[in-house]
């Protein structure tokens, strides 16, 4: 059988090419060599955020009895969240290889290479494909001195093997792996220590909101050092280049993830995080829509998203980007919103930047800020003015009316 198109890898690249192909009526064969839904279903996005859900639902309840709720005796079992993030993955994984099914794809659990641009062998067969998409996806990233042993040292996938939580960790790089598991190890007691090699802490966000959460980790009792790299690492000690010795636990090293090594054939089609461009599933799934439709997207506006409360956000230029041209800002602090006050969420701030009536900029430390950045992307992309945008009734008590009072300033 000759198949329309051949998939190697089923994270969400490869499993939104499938769909969308098969929908337009093409036999489609996937290739998994691990489990299905890749590292963002089974590693990454999915089970990091049950955890933290539990995290925050944890620190929650330590500061409820100010609002009228009473937890006497609040304690957590760390064994069971890790059953209930694996229950979520294995369920969405049932879920995802159904749907599949259903779409009539084939899904072959072998490893697959690559011997042609029309070719693909996998499990001592040779299967051919008209059109074939690699997305193989990425991988925990070594560095020199700090590999990851599973035991002392850490990478993103050790980490959520973790049985016990360690009494003292120390995290690598403070980018939204190292952002996300800080907030979870202190909610649970854990004290946590991040080494980041850049001046600011999350230095790929806008300077304001580096600043913030340098603020928020304070009050977390998160400590940091700034402008600060790992030297060596020796037995179980970590020598830190402004010469401190640090003795923790564990250490996770959270300073991103590689492509994974496929071979390179001229017309085959690589999306996802295997091109080392952009690592976010969305930018992937993107990626395979316009691979498959040919529905285009603006890769200059891709959203961010940092997980955990307060949530954190941001798309489009950030205020460092525009320090040599004409631009209006506007900020707007999340507790000047009567909602905040009522969730007990007032930790945070809405800045948005504007030139010529257009936003070109957003970035929003808030609860709900991953909804949200999703309203301000829309009028970016669609053009649409600061004028026009004024004229849209937002509604109250909400965090969204913060984006309201925000267009007000500019």
């Amino acid at each position: 059988m000759i198949y329309d198109l051949g998939i190697i890898g089923s994270g969400p690249a490869g499993y939104t090419a499938a769909f969308h192909a098969a929908a337009k009526g093409l036999n489609v064969v996937v290739f998994e060599k691990d489990k299905v839904g890749g590292v963002c279903l089974n590693k990454g996005c999915i089970p990091t955020k049950a955890i933290l859900h539990s995290a925050e639902i944890y620190e929650e309840l330590k500061s409820c009895e100010s609002i009228g709720i009473k937890a006497d005796n609040l304690s957590f079992d760390f064994s069971k969240i890790i059953a209930h993030k694996n229950e979520v993955v294995e369920k969405l994984r049932k879920n995802l290889e159904l749907s599949l099914k259903n779409a009539k794809v084939t899904l072959i659990k072998a490893e697959a290479k690559i011997i042609s641009a029309q070719k693909i062998e996998a499990d001592g067969e040779i299967f051919e494909c008209k059109e074939v998409i690699i997305a193989a996806g990425a991988e925990p990233r070594d560095f020199k001195g700090m590999e990851a042993d599973g035991k002392f040292i850490l990478n993103s996938d050790d980490v959520l093997n973790l049985e016990t939580l360690p009494k003292s960790i120390l995290i690598v790089g403070s980018g939204a792996i190292g952002v996300e598991w800080s907030r979870i190890f202190a909610a649970f007691g854990v004290e946590v220590t991040v080494v980041e090699l850049a001046e600011n802490l999350l230095p790929l966000a806008d300077i304001e909101v580096s600043k913030r959460i340098e603020r928020i980790f304070k009050t977390k009792k998160i400590k940091f050092y700034k402008s600060t790299g790992v030297e060596k690492i020796e037995n179980e000690k970590v020598y830190l280049t402004n010469g401190e010795i640090l003795t923790p636990e564990r250490v996770l090293v959270a300073i991103g993830r590689k492509a994974c090594e496929v071979t390179k054939i001229d017309g085959v089609t690589f999306i996802g995080d295997v091109c080392g461009a952009v690592q976010l599933a969305h930018y992937a799934s993107k990626q395979a829509i316009e691979q498959v439709d040919g529905i285009h997207f603006d890769k200059t506006l891709v959203p961010s998203v940092i997980y955990g409360n307060p949530e954190i956000a941001w798309v489009g230029k950030r205020e460092q980007d525009l320090e040599t041209a004409t631009y209006q800002k506007s900020t707007l602090l999340i507790s000047a919103l009567g909602k905040s006050h009522c969730d007990n969420s007032t930790e945070g701030f809405i800045k948005i930047l504007s030139q010529d009536d257009k936003i070109v900029g957003a970035h929003i430390v808030s609860k709900e800020a991953s909804a949200l950045i999703q309203q301000v992307l829309i009028a970016i992309q669609n053009k649409i003015s600061v004028s026009k945008l004024k004229e849209i009734c937002f509604a109250h008590p909400t965090y969204s009316e913060g984006i309201f009072e925000c267009l007000f300033k500019l």
